[in-house]
């Protein structure tokens, strides 16, 4: 009896030791440059959010897509915080460099008091197929607060190749099409 308990033992600590290490990852702002601005221009509040995911999407594990309409839920590879936290940040990120005529605030921005506009941003596409494409989609507003009615509206695709299969090299491109989506709301803002 003690044998098989040792036995028993000796097998479950053996399988806790083959456990692969959980490997942590981040979104992060792109560097860009900024968009020309109009001197003595009077700064603008600019909320970004809320924005929203998919479910499928929005969970600590990185989910990528795989052949014939399949997906691969990566339990060792995670996000470090919050996917949907994540991407406010990075398109805030994003937004401050590329405005800098503005002051851009995620959601909610009640600390910051009131906003002059809102950006909604509804995320249907925002994944990985690691080795061929990198896939976002998204349908955007910009709101006027003041009368809460839509001024401006778009949807958004951006797809890049991706030759390397790695995580880091996923989510190192998932920045990059973020940073891209937010130089087309610059766009949009800068008409405002």
């Amino acid at each position: 009896m003690i044998k098989k308990s040792l036995a028993l033992l000796a097998m479950l600590l053996a399988g806790c030791a083959s456990t692969p290490a959980t490997h942590f990852y981040v979104l992060e702002a792109v560097s860009q440059p900024a968009v020309p601005t109009v001197k003595d221009m009077k700064k603008r509040l600019i909320g970004v959010g809320p924005i929203t995911l998919p479910p499928l999407l929005d969970r600590k594990q990185i989910v990528t897509r795989t052949l014939m309409n399949g997906i691969d839920v990566a339990e060792f590879h995670q996000w470090a915080a919050p996917l949907k936290d994540n991407v406010l940040d990075v398109l805030t990120q994003n937004l401050t460099q590329l405005q800098p005529e503005n002051f851009i605030r995620p959601y909610p921005w009640s600390a910051y008091g009131t906003v002059n506009y809102r950006v909604l941003v509804d995320i249907t596409r925002f994944d990985t197929r690691p080795g061929i494409a990198v896939n976002f989609e998204a349908t955007w507003a910009i709101m006027d607060e003041s009368n809460h009615k839509i001024i401006d509206n778009g949807r958004s695709k951006i797809s890049h190749a991706l030759i390397d299969t790695s995580y880091p090299a996923s989510v190192h491109a998932l920045s990059q099409v973020l940073g891209q989506f937010c130089s087309e709301l610059s766009v949009a803002l800068q008409k405002l």
